[in-house]
């Protein structure tokens, strides 16, 4: 069996990054996958301006007097445009342009107003108190946003503060779904005997939503050879990627091996990680291809461990990073087989010293699906390790936000 690292490694060695792009306005990037590194070009701020709401001082003046007149006031979007004598102070908002040859701004609270207009300074303020300089922020020539970065509710108001109003994304990686047997039901229709319902396709679909994807559902697919190539022919006609469930473990029918080698290379592969022993991948004529096993936890893991990344790079989201793990101490005792990758559905918390302690949820088989309800995570056990001890360190990995 390969090891799930061995399958990863592959998959993403062949897969290429997308060569064309787009060009979209900033309201409609949101979720879309940046195309180029985007060069600022203005600074942010573009002037040197008040942090608070006080008097803008020379130095020099308030080192000969800490009382000073007023010359005038500074707002935010009206400049003084004064004449600034010296032994004298210019009033100014927060977000104001700093007058020429000001020093400091000092906040109004630590100041006193007097009867005859001027204002006394109680303290002597630190060269540039209170300034906010240009290009603190940003500076013009930055790179502010790197080709393969997600757009988000945080990087598109930047480029928009930048004066940015399109910009480059690669075209949504299109991905046909369906899924195979004559045992499934569409969601929302009776059951008849010996029947179950078609969950993968929904959870597929689900999980694809989440990503910048174009998503062509494609139903379910009898068992009959002819209507089954059918399907694939029109689906890489439409699609970039294929992703269907079931039909990839020894036992199922004959023809799913021979309709996709027909159509192109495709590997059947039995991977070392518990549960989804079972995948396929590899390249139809016009389209990649990636096979999720028939039962339900094993299809959403191999999804989240080998799709995922996957359609990353197939999407150009070269900023994509790997779930993040982390050490946890494991509450109670953990049933495990040496020899495969253990992805048990754990639940995680920080215990009152402070610490990561995790617990598995539920049964764990491959085909019991509401474990995931009440977990927060995935405990990651080696494939040479045994059962785990109360007490004993493990590996977890919580959910990132496919799965949120």
């Amino acid at each position: 069996m390969l090891s799930i690292e061995q399958a990863l490694n592959e998959m993403l060695a062949q897969l290429p990054a997308p060569q064309q792009t787009e060009t979209l306005p900033l309201s409609q990037a949101s979720q879309r996958i940046c195309a180029a590194d985007i060069i600022s070009p203005i600074n942010v701020p573009s002037f040197d301006n008040s942090a608070m709401d006080g008097y803008a001082v020379r130095l020099a003046d308030l080192a000969q007097s800490r009382t000073l007149s007023v010359a005038g006031k500074a707002f935010a979007g009206n400049p003084f445009n004064g004449e600034w004598l010296p032994q004298s102070a210019v009033r100014i908002m927060t977000g104001a342009m700093i007058p020429a040859g000001a020093d400091a701004v000092v906040m109004q609270e630590n100041v006193q107003l007097n009867e005859d207009g001027t204002v006394t300074f109680n303290e002597m303020p630190k060269l540039g108190q209170n300034i906010r300089r240009a290009g603190e922020d940003v500076k013009q020539g930055d790179v502010v946003l790197k080709t393969g970065e997600k757009l988000t509710a945080l990087s598109l108001p930047l480029l928009a503060s930048l004066g940015i109003a399109e910009v480059p994304v690669f075209p949504r990686l299109k991905v046909a779904i369906l899924s195979t047997g004559d045992e499934l039901v569409p969601v929302g229709e009776p059951l008849s005997s010996g029947k179950i319902y078609d969950t993968n396709r929904f959870t597929v679909k689900l999980l694809l939503e989440k990503l910048p994807c174009e998503i062509l559902d494609f139903g379910i697919l009898p068992d009959d050879e002819a209507l089954f190539e059918k399907a694939f022919l029109q689906a890489q006609e439409q699609a970039d990627l294929v992703i269907t469930s079931g039909g990839v473990s020894v036992g199922e029918a004959d023809f799913t091996k021979t309709i996709l080698e027909k159509l192109g290379t495709v590997n059947f592969w039995k991977i070392a990680m518990k549960p989804g022993k079972p995948f396929a991948f590899g390249k139809l004529e016009k389209a990649w291809f990636c096979g999720l096993p028939g039962n339900p936890v094993s299809a959403l893991v191999t999804f989240y461990q080998l799709v995922q990344p996957a359609i990353a790079k197939l999407s150009g989201y070269s900023q994509w990073q790997a779930p993040q793990q982390l050490k946890a101490i494991a509450s109670e005792n953990l049933k495990k087989g040496v020899g495969r990758k253990d992805f048990q559905r754990g639940f995680y918390w920080v215990n009152a010293q402070g610490q990561l302690e995790v617990k598995a949820v539920g049964f764990q088989g491959s085909h019991l699906f509401s474990a995931f309800i009440e977990s927060n995570c995935f405990i990651v056990l080696e494939a040479e390790r045994g059962n785990v001890q109360a007490g004993e360190m493990v590996t977890i990995e919580p959910f990132n936000e496919l799965l949120d």
